[in-house]
């Protein structure tokens, strides 16, 4: 599965590179493409974390706390002791999103997800890829707790 992982990460990131690439060639910043009554195309820019947040800090601390986190996670890929499809998921999105603010000074989201008036904060492929692999992991711990509670309650 190591094998893999080091499979999905460049992918992912071409994946995500080349939607953002789209989204910005394709779609104006003042005209959204609706696809579905719940779900438009967008070009819009983040300057700041999950959602828009602490875009006062400015680009450069993000992308230090990108670069420890990829290094981080990297590393954990690497020892081999977690789920390596939820790291190399975190792990291509967290590089596609660097890749951004590295050479366009804020991460570019395109997906724009709503009912009514109500818009959760666009987002774009790497998101989805680290929403999904944090969310593996989590899954993983929480079902690998749950087996050494059940586990230790049958011992008795």
């Amino acid at each position: 599965m190591r094998k893999t992982a080091f499979i999905i990460i460049p992918l992912l990131v071409i994946l995500d590179q080349g939607t953002k690439y789209l989204a910005n060639k394709l779609i104006s910043p003042f005209k959204p493409v609706e696809l579905l009554p719940f779900l438009s195309l967008v070009n819009m820019r983040n300057e700041g974390a999950a959602f828009g947040m602490f875009k006062s800090f400015g680009n450069n601390i993000f992308i230090i706390i990108s670069l420890a986190a990829i290094a981080v996670i990297f590393f954990m890929l690497i020892k081999g002791k977690e789920d390596p499809l939820g790291l190399s998921l975190i792990l291509g999105g967290a590089t596609g999103n660097l890749i951004d603010r590295l050479f366009r000074g804020s991460v570019v989201d395109f997906i724009d997800v709503f009912a009514s008036r109500h818009h959760w904060p666009a987002f774009n492929v790497a998101d989805s890829a680290l929403t999904i692999g944090i969310g593996l992991i989590f899954i993983k711990l929480f079902l690998k707790k749950h087996e050494g509670t059940t586990n230790a309650s049958n011992i008795n």
